[in-house]
């Protein structure tokens, strides 16, 4: 038996664990709160049964996150075995990189924990307060099964501050640089652990750029290129690369990684993407390959509209400017904006246009994000590549 602190909630927030296996759990749904700061507690339904034992963050929307279905210890085994299964379901894919998520939060029964494998060292965050109060425990687990030379928890991000949590980036095992040279389908590039977006770096994409790689030919823009990861794929193929993006510093980092790989076919251009496509649509610029992978543009449920809007631009932009049979691989990390939205959006965008477009296919985050069907939350990245006739 659980000596935890109980929380009892509503019909609907117990349906939405027992019967929708969503792991979430809203303060409107919590009719008794515990006694106690955040960590585990026992879930109660109206009835006072069992729901489970969850994550319980004091002053989050997200009130409960949970962990299991019934009544158990959530102890250093339980992490332990958590852990392993994330890690063992990762050794099964067979990954071409040397960087790659280890665990992705819900999605590996872990809520509100980020793992980043980057080489021999790891990149941790905690994103609940619930969360928090074990990461000793979750650190020396992964340090056992990982067996990482270095832990760096990077806990500068934005959610931290809506749980009332401190920021910062805290060395917590061995030694961990500032940069790592990353491998990925025998492309390198560089990782700023430290300072990069995320954990580091945009691990989310990494099978989106090496099958945009595979289409790379003639003359080929990449848009919101950051580090020029996405550009380095596509130097491969291409006759000459245009990487575009509004950061000095990040086009410094993205010729670096340009001059590692020994490519001399990038040009790397500091712009605003939305001026510099609206400036070579005009002087009539057509290209064998585009590539959109834009930052959120909706970070907000209110924001939506407005992103639909800016990525319906830049998307036509992209159409007009796509050469008879080019490519263009359009993406985005809104999470707000579902795949049913973007793809109207894009539909939009080709009849505006006037061009049919063929859809090539589908696609989402790399399967070490993993997405399940039941929390669309843990898939947030769409996109699609279509072809100009």
């Amino acid at each position: 038996m659980s000596d935890r602190p109980d929380s009892r909630v509503s019909r609907r927030g117990a349906a939405r664990w027992t019967e929708r296996q969503h792991p979430w759990i809203y303060r409107s749904d919590v009719l008794s709160v515990p006694d106690s700061g955040p960590g585990v507690v026992r879930v109660l339904d109206e009835r006072n049964a069992v729901v489970g034992m969850a994550l319980w963050s004091p002053v989050s929307t997200i009130a409960l996150r949970m962990l299991t279905h019934d009544e158990r210890s959530i102890d250093a085994g339980f992490w332990h075995d958590r852990v392993q299964r994330a890690i063992a379901y990762r050794e099964s894919l067979g990954i071409d990189a040397s960087a790659y998520r280890l665990v992705h939060a819900e999605a590996d029964g872990l809520p509100a924990l980020v793992v980043d494998r980057y080489g021999d060292y790891l990149a941790v965050q905690f994103l609940s307060a619930g969360i928090e109060q074990y990461r000793d425990a979750i650190v020396s687990t992964l340090v056992e099964a990982a067996t990482p030379a270095g832990v760096l928890v990077r806990d500068d991000v934005p959610i931290r501050a809506h749980e009332r949590l401190p920021a910062g980036v805290h060395l917590v095992h061995g030694d961990v640089p500032d940069t790592v040279d990353v491998v990925e389908s025998g492309i390198h590039w560089i990782a700023a652990l430290r300072t990069g977006q995320k954990t580091g770096a945009f691990l989310d994409q990494r099978e989106n750029r090496v099958r945009a790689g595979t289409l790379a030919r003639g003359r080929v823009l990449d848009c919101f290129t950051y580090h020029g990861a996405f550009a380095l794929h596509l130097a491969r193929g291409a006759a000459h690369v245009t990487a575009i993006d509004s950061s000095a510093d990040a086009l410094q980092r993205a010729a670096a990684n340009a001059a590692r790989n020994g490519y001399e076919n990038i040009d790397f251009v500091e712009a605003n993407v939305f001026d510099a496509m609206r400036t070579m649509e005009a002087a009539g610029e057509r290209f064998d390959v585009i590539v959109l992978d834009p930052p959120a543009f909706a970070k907000r449920k209110d924001a939506v509209s407005a992103a639909l809007r800016g990525y319906k631009e830049i998307n036509l932009r992209a159409i007009r400017m796509l050469a008879p049979g080019g490519h263009l691989c359009t993406f985005s990390c809104s999470w707000h904006v579902g795949r049913d939205q973007f793809g109207a959006m894009l539909e939009s965008a080709a009849t505006d246009a006037g061009r049919p477009l063929r859809l090539v296919e589908w696609r989402g985050q790399a399967a070490d994000h993993p997405e399940i069907l039941q929390i669309p939350e843990s898939g947030y990245l769409k996109g699609a590549i279509v072809e100009a006739w």
